[in-house]
Order: C-alpha cells, then structure tokens, then sequence
C-alpha cells in the first residue's frame, strides 16, 4: 500500500487499492483526491465499470462535486462536493455486489443534509462481497450504538439477484445525525442462539432445505436453539439469474451479532457448480470462524466501527475486535492521512475464548454535521 503525497491540499495516491476507502474519506473530510496509475501496467488498464458506477454514485448524493478522468481511466481527480442525501436509485455495476455500495453509504449516510431513501439494483449476494443482509444485521446493529436515535436506519431487501445478470433491489434509509457519540464496548458476551435465511433462486425450493439441513448438522454439534428459515423468492422477487446461498447470524448475550454467508458460484463465468450441502457447511464453518475470532464486532464491520468512532465526539471511545483484517489496517492508515486520527492497539489475552482480541482506543474529532439542520 502506498501512503499519500500532499501537493497543495490534495492527498495523491498511486494504485487501484482501497479505492472505495479513499472516496468514503475523501467525502466526509472535504478533502480533494488524486489517484494515478490506476492498473496502469494491467491488459486492461484504468478503472473498472463497478468504479465508474461508485462514482456515479457519490456524485448522486452529493452537490458540486469535481471528477476528472483522463482518457484512458488511469488518472482520477475527485473533489466532493457537499453531502446533500436525498432520495434516489441507483443501476448497480453487476461486476460487484450492491454491497460494494451499500457499505459506502452506511459511512457517509448518517452525515448527509437530508435524509437517505436509496433504492439500489444490481447483485445482491456473491461470495466477494458483504450482502443487504449480512449488512442489516451486523453493520448497521454496530452503528446504532453511535447513535442516539435509531428511528428510520434500515434496510430492506425487495428482490434477491444472483450472478450473472443480477436483478436484485434493495432499499436503504438512513436518518441524518448531528453527532456520534462515544462508546465503550468491551465484553461481547456469549452465544445463545443462531438465526438465518437460505434462499434458492429461479431453482427447485427443495435446495433451500438441503442447504438448512447441512448447515444446521453443523451448527447443533455446538448450540441447541437454532432456527434457519426459508426464502422461497418467485417470479419477478427471483431476480434474472438462477442461485442459492445462505446468510447465519450469531446472538450473544450481550447483543452482539456475529453474521456469515455463502452463496453458489456463477456457473456462466466459468466457475464450477455449487452443490447445497456444501454451501450451508461453508456458511456454517465462516460463523464458527468468526465467533472464534471474537470481539464486539465481526471481522466485516471492523472498518465501520472504526470510523464511527473517529468521527465521534472529543471523548475516549474503547472497542474490542478479533484480529484486524488487511482491510481495517488500510483503513486505519487512511484515516491518519485524511482527519490524523491514531488509535491506539492493545492486545488483549483471549483466556482460552478464541484468538487473541485487539482493543481499539481512539479519541473522537469531534465531527459535526453542519448540513442538519436543528429545529
């Protein structure tokens, strides 16, 4: 990963990496970016169209924002404008997940001048990126606690869509908040129930059955109250393609949810067919995995809670997670670059629960909404 240079107010960076990280950043902070030598030396160089499409997607919420791509898309200027929100739709690149762009708008959602009604259509469950539920249930439970008022934060999954043609909806609201506040999570509890969805695609609802069956086979050699329900989807709710998947959640006692998913391969991009059993045991070993990495949240809204707490007020926040992720630790350095925020990391003795914890301890911004406006 290469660390920004500073020309005049704009952070430039070189490499396609963490693309997404830098726009969220670059949004929130105001902050203008540069990004050169996109994939210049790949077969294919510049930027990809699921990018092109997440920058079509800032620029829908935001107001006077200033992009510049050079011919061949291996050079970006990206000056945002004003978070301004708002309701919209937005035609997801079927290259990535609509996760991809969901968890974008969970960063800055919160911090827009209106209130978030965003209707988004694409792929809703691949095994590359985050799905609308997984997202629902983990990510969005993380950020209720840096929130007085939670009213109106939800998501809905309208229609499923699978690779490759997609055919998925979803829809995200978000309320506006003037300022997180600090939180102090340290105990995440123990597990006491799992939950889940298994959905089958434009194929034989009989799947969905295997798919519970195998993945609870797995489950009850450890915990007695599971339940996985089935999401038969039909006609136009089936999306365009034919698939399967499964999404298992995790409760402790404390409240805190630990989420993981699988999906079937797309067959048409040449990947080899998924057989059901092997899904549901998949899922069911990534949520074991990730109970036993531990903390108070998975590994997939690490980055999330991260940024929550940056942004929160100028008081100490304290989190325990399971060991960072490639993805967090970029994080952690980017927002050095755009707010110079440091945490300070902690390792923390597991006692024999899992691996080693890390402990997270950070002294908010002090971030303001300044678009809220207070009645």
């Amino acid at each position: 990963m290469t660390t920004a240079t500073v020309k005049g107010n704009v952070l430039c960076y070189k490499g396609s990496n963490f693309f997404r990280q830098r726009l969220v950043l670059s949004v929130l902070s105001g902050k203008p970016i540069r990004i050169s030598y996109i994939r210049a030396f790949e077969d294919e160089p510049g930027i990809k169209e699921f990018e092109v499409s997440l920058i079509q997607l800032f620029d829908k919420i935001t107001n006077g924002t200033v992009i510049e791509l050079n011919e061949t898309g291996t050079s970006l200027y990206f000056q945002p404008g004003l978070l301004h929100g708002g309701t919209f739709s937005h035609e997801c690149s079927t290259q990535r997940g609509v996760g991809y762009y969901l968890e974008a708008l969970v960063m800055v959602g919160l911090f827009c001048k209106q209130p978030l009604n965003a209707t988004l259509r694409g792929v809703t469950n691949n095994n590359i990126d985050p799905s609308a539920d997984l997202i629902k249930t983990s990510m969005i439970r993380a950020v209720k606690n840096f929130i007085l008022d939670d009213e109106g934060l939800e998501i809905k999954v309208t229609k499923r869509g699978m690779l490759p043609l997609g055919g998925g909806e979803i829809i995200f609201k978000c309320p506006v908040c003037k300022q997180l506040r600090p939180v102090q999570l340290l105990d995440s509890g123990m597990v006491k129930r799992i939950r889940g969805t298994a959905f089958a695609l434009r194929v034989s609802p009989a799947i969905a059955n295997r798919i519970v069956d195998k993945a609870k086979g797995v489950l009850l050699n450890f915990i007695p109250d599971i339940y996985v329900n089935t999401d038969e989807c039909r006609g136009r709710q089936s999306g365009k393609s034919p698939g399967f998947g499964v999404h298992l959640t995790a409760e402790t006692t404390n409240g805190v949810i630990y989420s993981a998913e699988k999906a079937s391969n797309a067959v048409s991009n040449g990947e080899d067919p998924s057989i059901p059993e092997d899904v549901g045991e998949g899922a069911a070993t990534r949520l074991l995995y990730e109970i036993y990495l531990g903390g108070v949240v998975d590994s997939s809204s690490q980055a999330v809670v991260i940024l929550c707490m940056a942004l929160g007020q100028q008081d100490v926040s304290k989190f325990v997670t399971g060991p960072l992720t490639e993805n967090t630790i970029a994080f952690l350095r980017h927002l050095k670059e755009f707010f110079g925020v440091t945490f300070k990391l902690k390792h923390e003795d597991s006692s024999g629960t899992g691996t080693q914890k890390v402990v997270l301890t950070c002294v908010g911004t002090g971030y303001i909404n300044f678009s809220k406006r207070t009645v």
